[in-house]
């Protein structure tokens, strides 16, 4: 019944099927490592809201080489964890990252390097500013750096990537993505390989800055498209059995249609 299968026809369409199939269930596996992915970073995240902070050099490797140079990158389980260190800001190279929205207002996020006394600093992220009357790009009021000696608590912030550069402009950076190794080149210091997002200060950050939330990576999106590739895997191979069971069934005279019923010939009731 089923002998149709082993034809060149039916052999080649159950490659096919195979092949699909089996590119979906690497697809619905690659949604799946990414939505692990996901998962581990927001772990992290809410894992950084409990407990003492740590060191800053014992969650990131310090720089080891010259002025403009950026140290290693943090550890996977470093990243969002909160740390704390001790320096001055260096207020002649403040950062304004342009473009930054928070509470659905388009600003500037404003960061300083924290210079420590080993001559290294770390840009801390001091917060969100508006701009100023005339448009989201124009330069905004930035609060005044605090002298002396500061104690800061933050997050650890992985560099962000892409970006146009950075420029000076009414000295100071500005720059659209918080590119670390960019930045580096612009400093007279070597700079650790990640940013600090200001939770605490001492003495305390001036209230004007509103704080840069964490957002949340959307994992559960991933796991939506694991499903749906396994699923339309487990369609494909359905549908191939379907339709070659319908071939097995006509090639059987099983699903072979009815004659049509000839109503003239049937003889009349009679009336009652």
């Amino acid at each position: 019944m089923y002998r149709f299968l082993l034809t060149p026809r039916w052999l080649g369409i159950l490659a096919l099927t195979l092949v699909a199939a089996a590119v979906m269930v690497l697809l619905g596996n690659w949604q799946l490592d990414r939505y692990r992915g996901r998962t581990a970073i927001n772990e992290r995240i809410d894992a950084g809201t409990a407990g003492p902070p740590a060191p800053l050099r014992a969650a990131l490797p310090a720089p080891t080489d010259g002025a403009g140079t950026v140290g290693p990158p943090p550890a996977e389980q470093a990243e969002w964890s909160r740390v704390t260190a001790t320096g001055r800001y260096d207020a002649a190279n403040i950062v304004l990252v342009r473009g930054r929205t928070v509470e659905s207002r388009v600003g500037f996020e404003v960061l300083a390097p924290l210079v420590l006394d080993d001559g290294t600093a770390v840009l801390v992220d001091r917060g969100w500013v508006p701009p100023a009357p005339g448009g989201a790009m124009a330069m905004p009021q930035v609060p005044a750096l605090p002298t002396g000696e500061v104690t800061v608590v933050g997050r650890v912030h992985p560099t962000e990537s892409g970006g146009n550069g950075v420029d000076r402009r009414d000295g100071r950076l500005e720059t659209r993505r918080v590119t670390v190794d960019k930045l580096a080149r612009q400093l007279p210091y070597p700079l650790y390989g990640a940013y600090l997002l200001l939770d605490e200060q001492t003495p305390a950050n001036d209230p004007a800055f509103r704080a840069v939330p964490i957002g949340h990576t959307n994992n559960w999106q991933n796991f939506g498209y694991v499903v749906q590739w396994w699923l339309f895997a487990a369609m494909t191979l359905f549908g191939y059995g379907w339709v070659a069971r319908r071939e097995a069934r006509r090639a059987a005279g099983l699903d072979a249609p009815k004659p049509p019923v000839d109503r003239a010939a049937e003889p009349a009731t009679p009336a009652a």
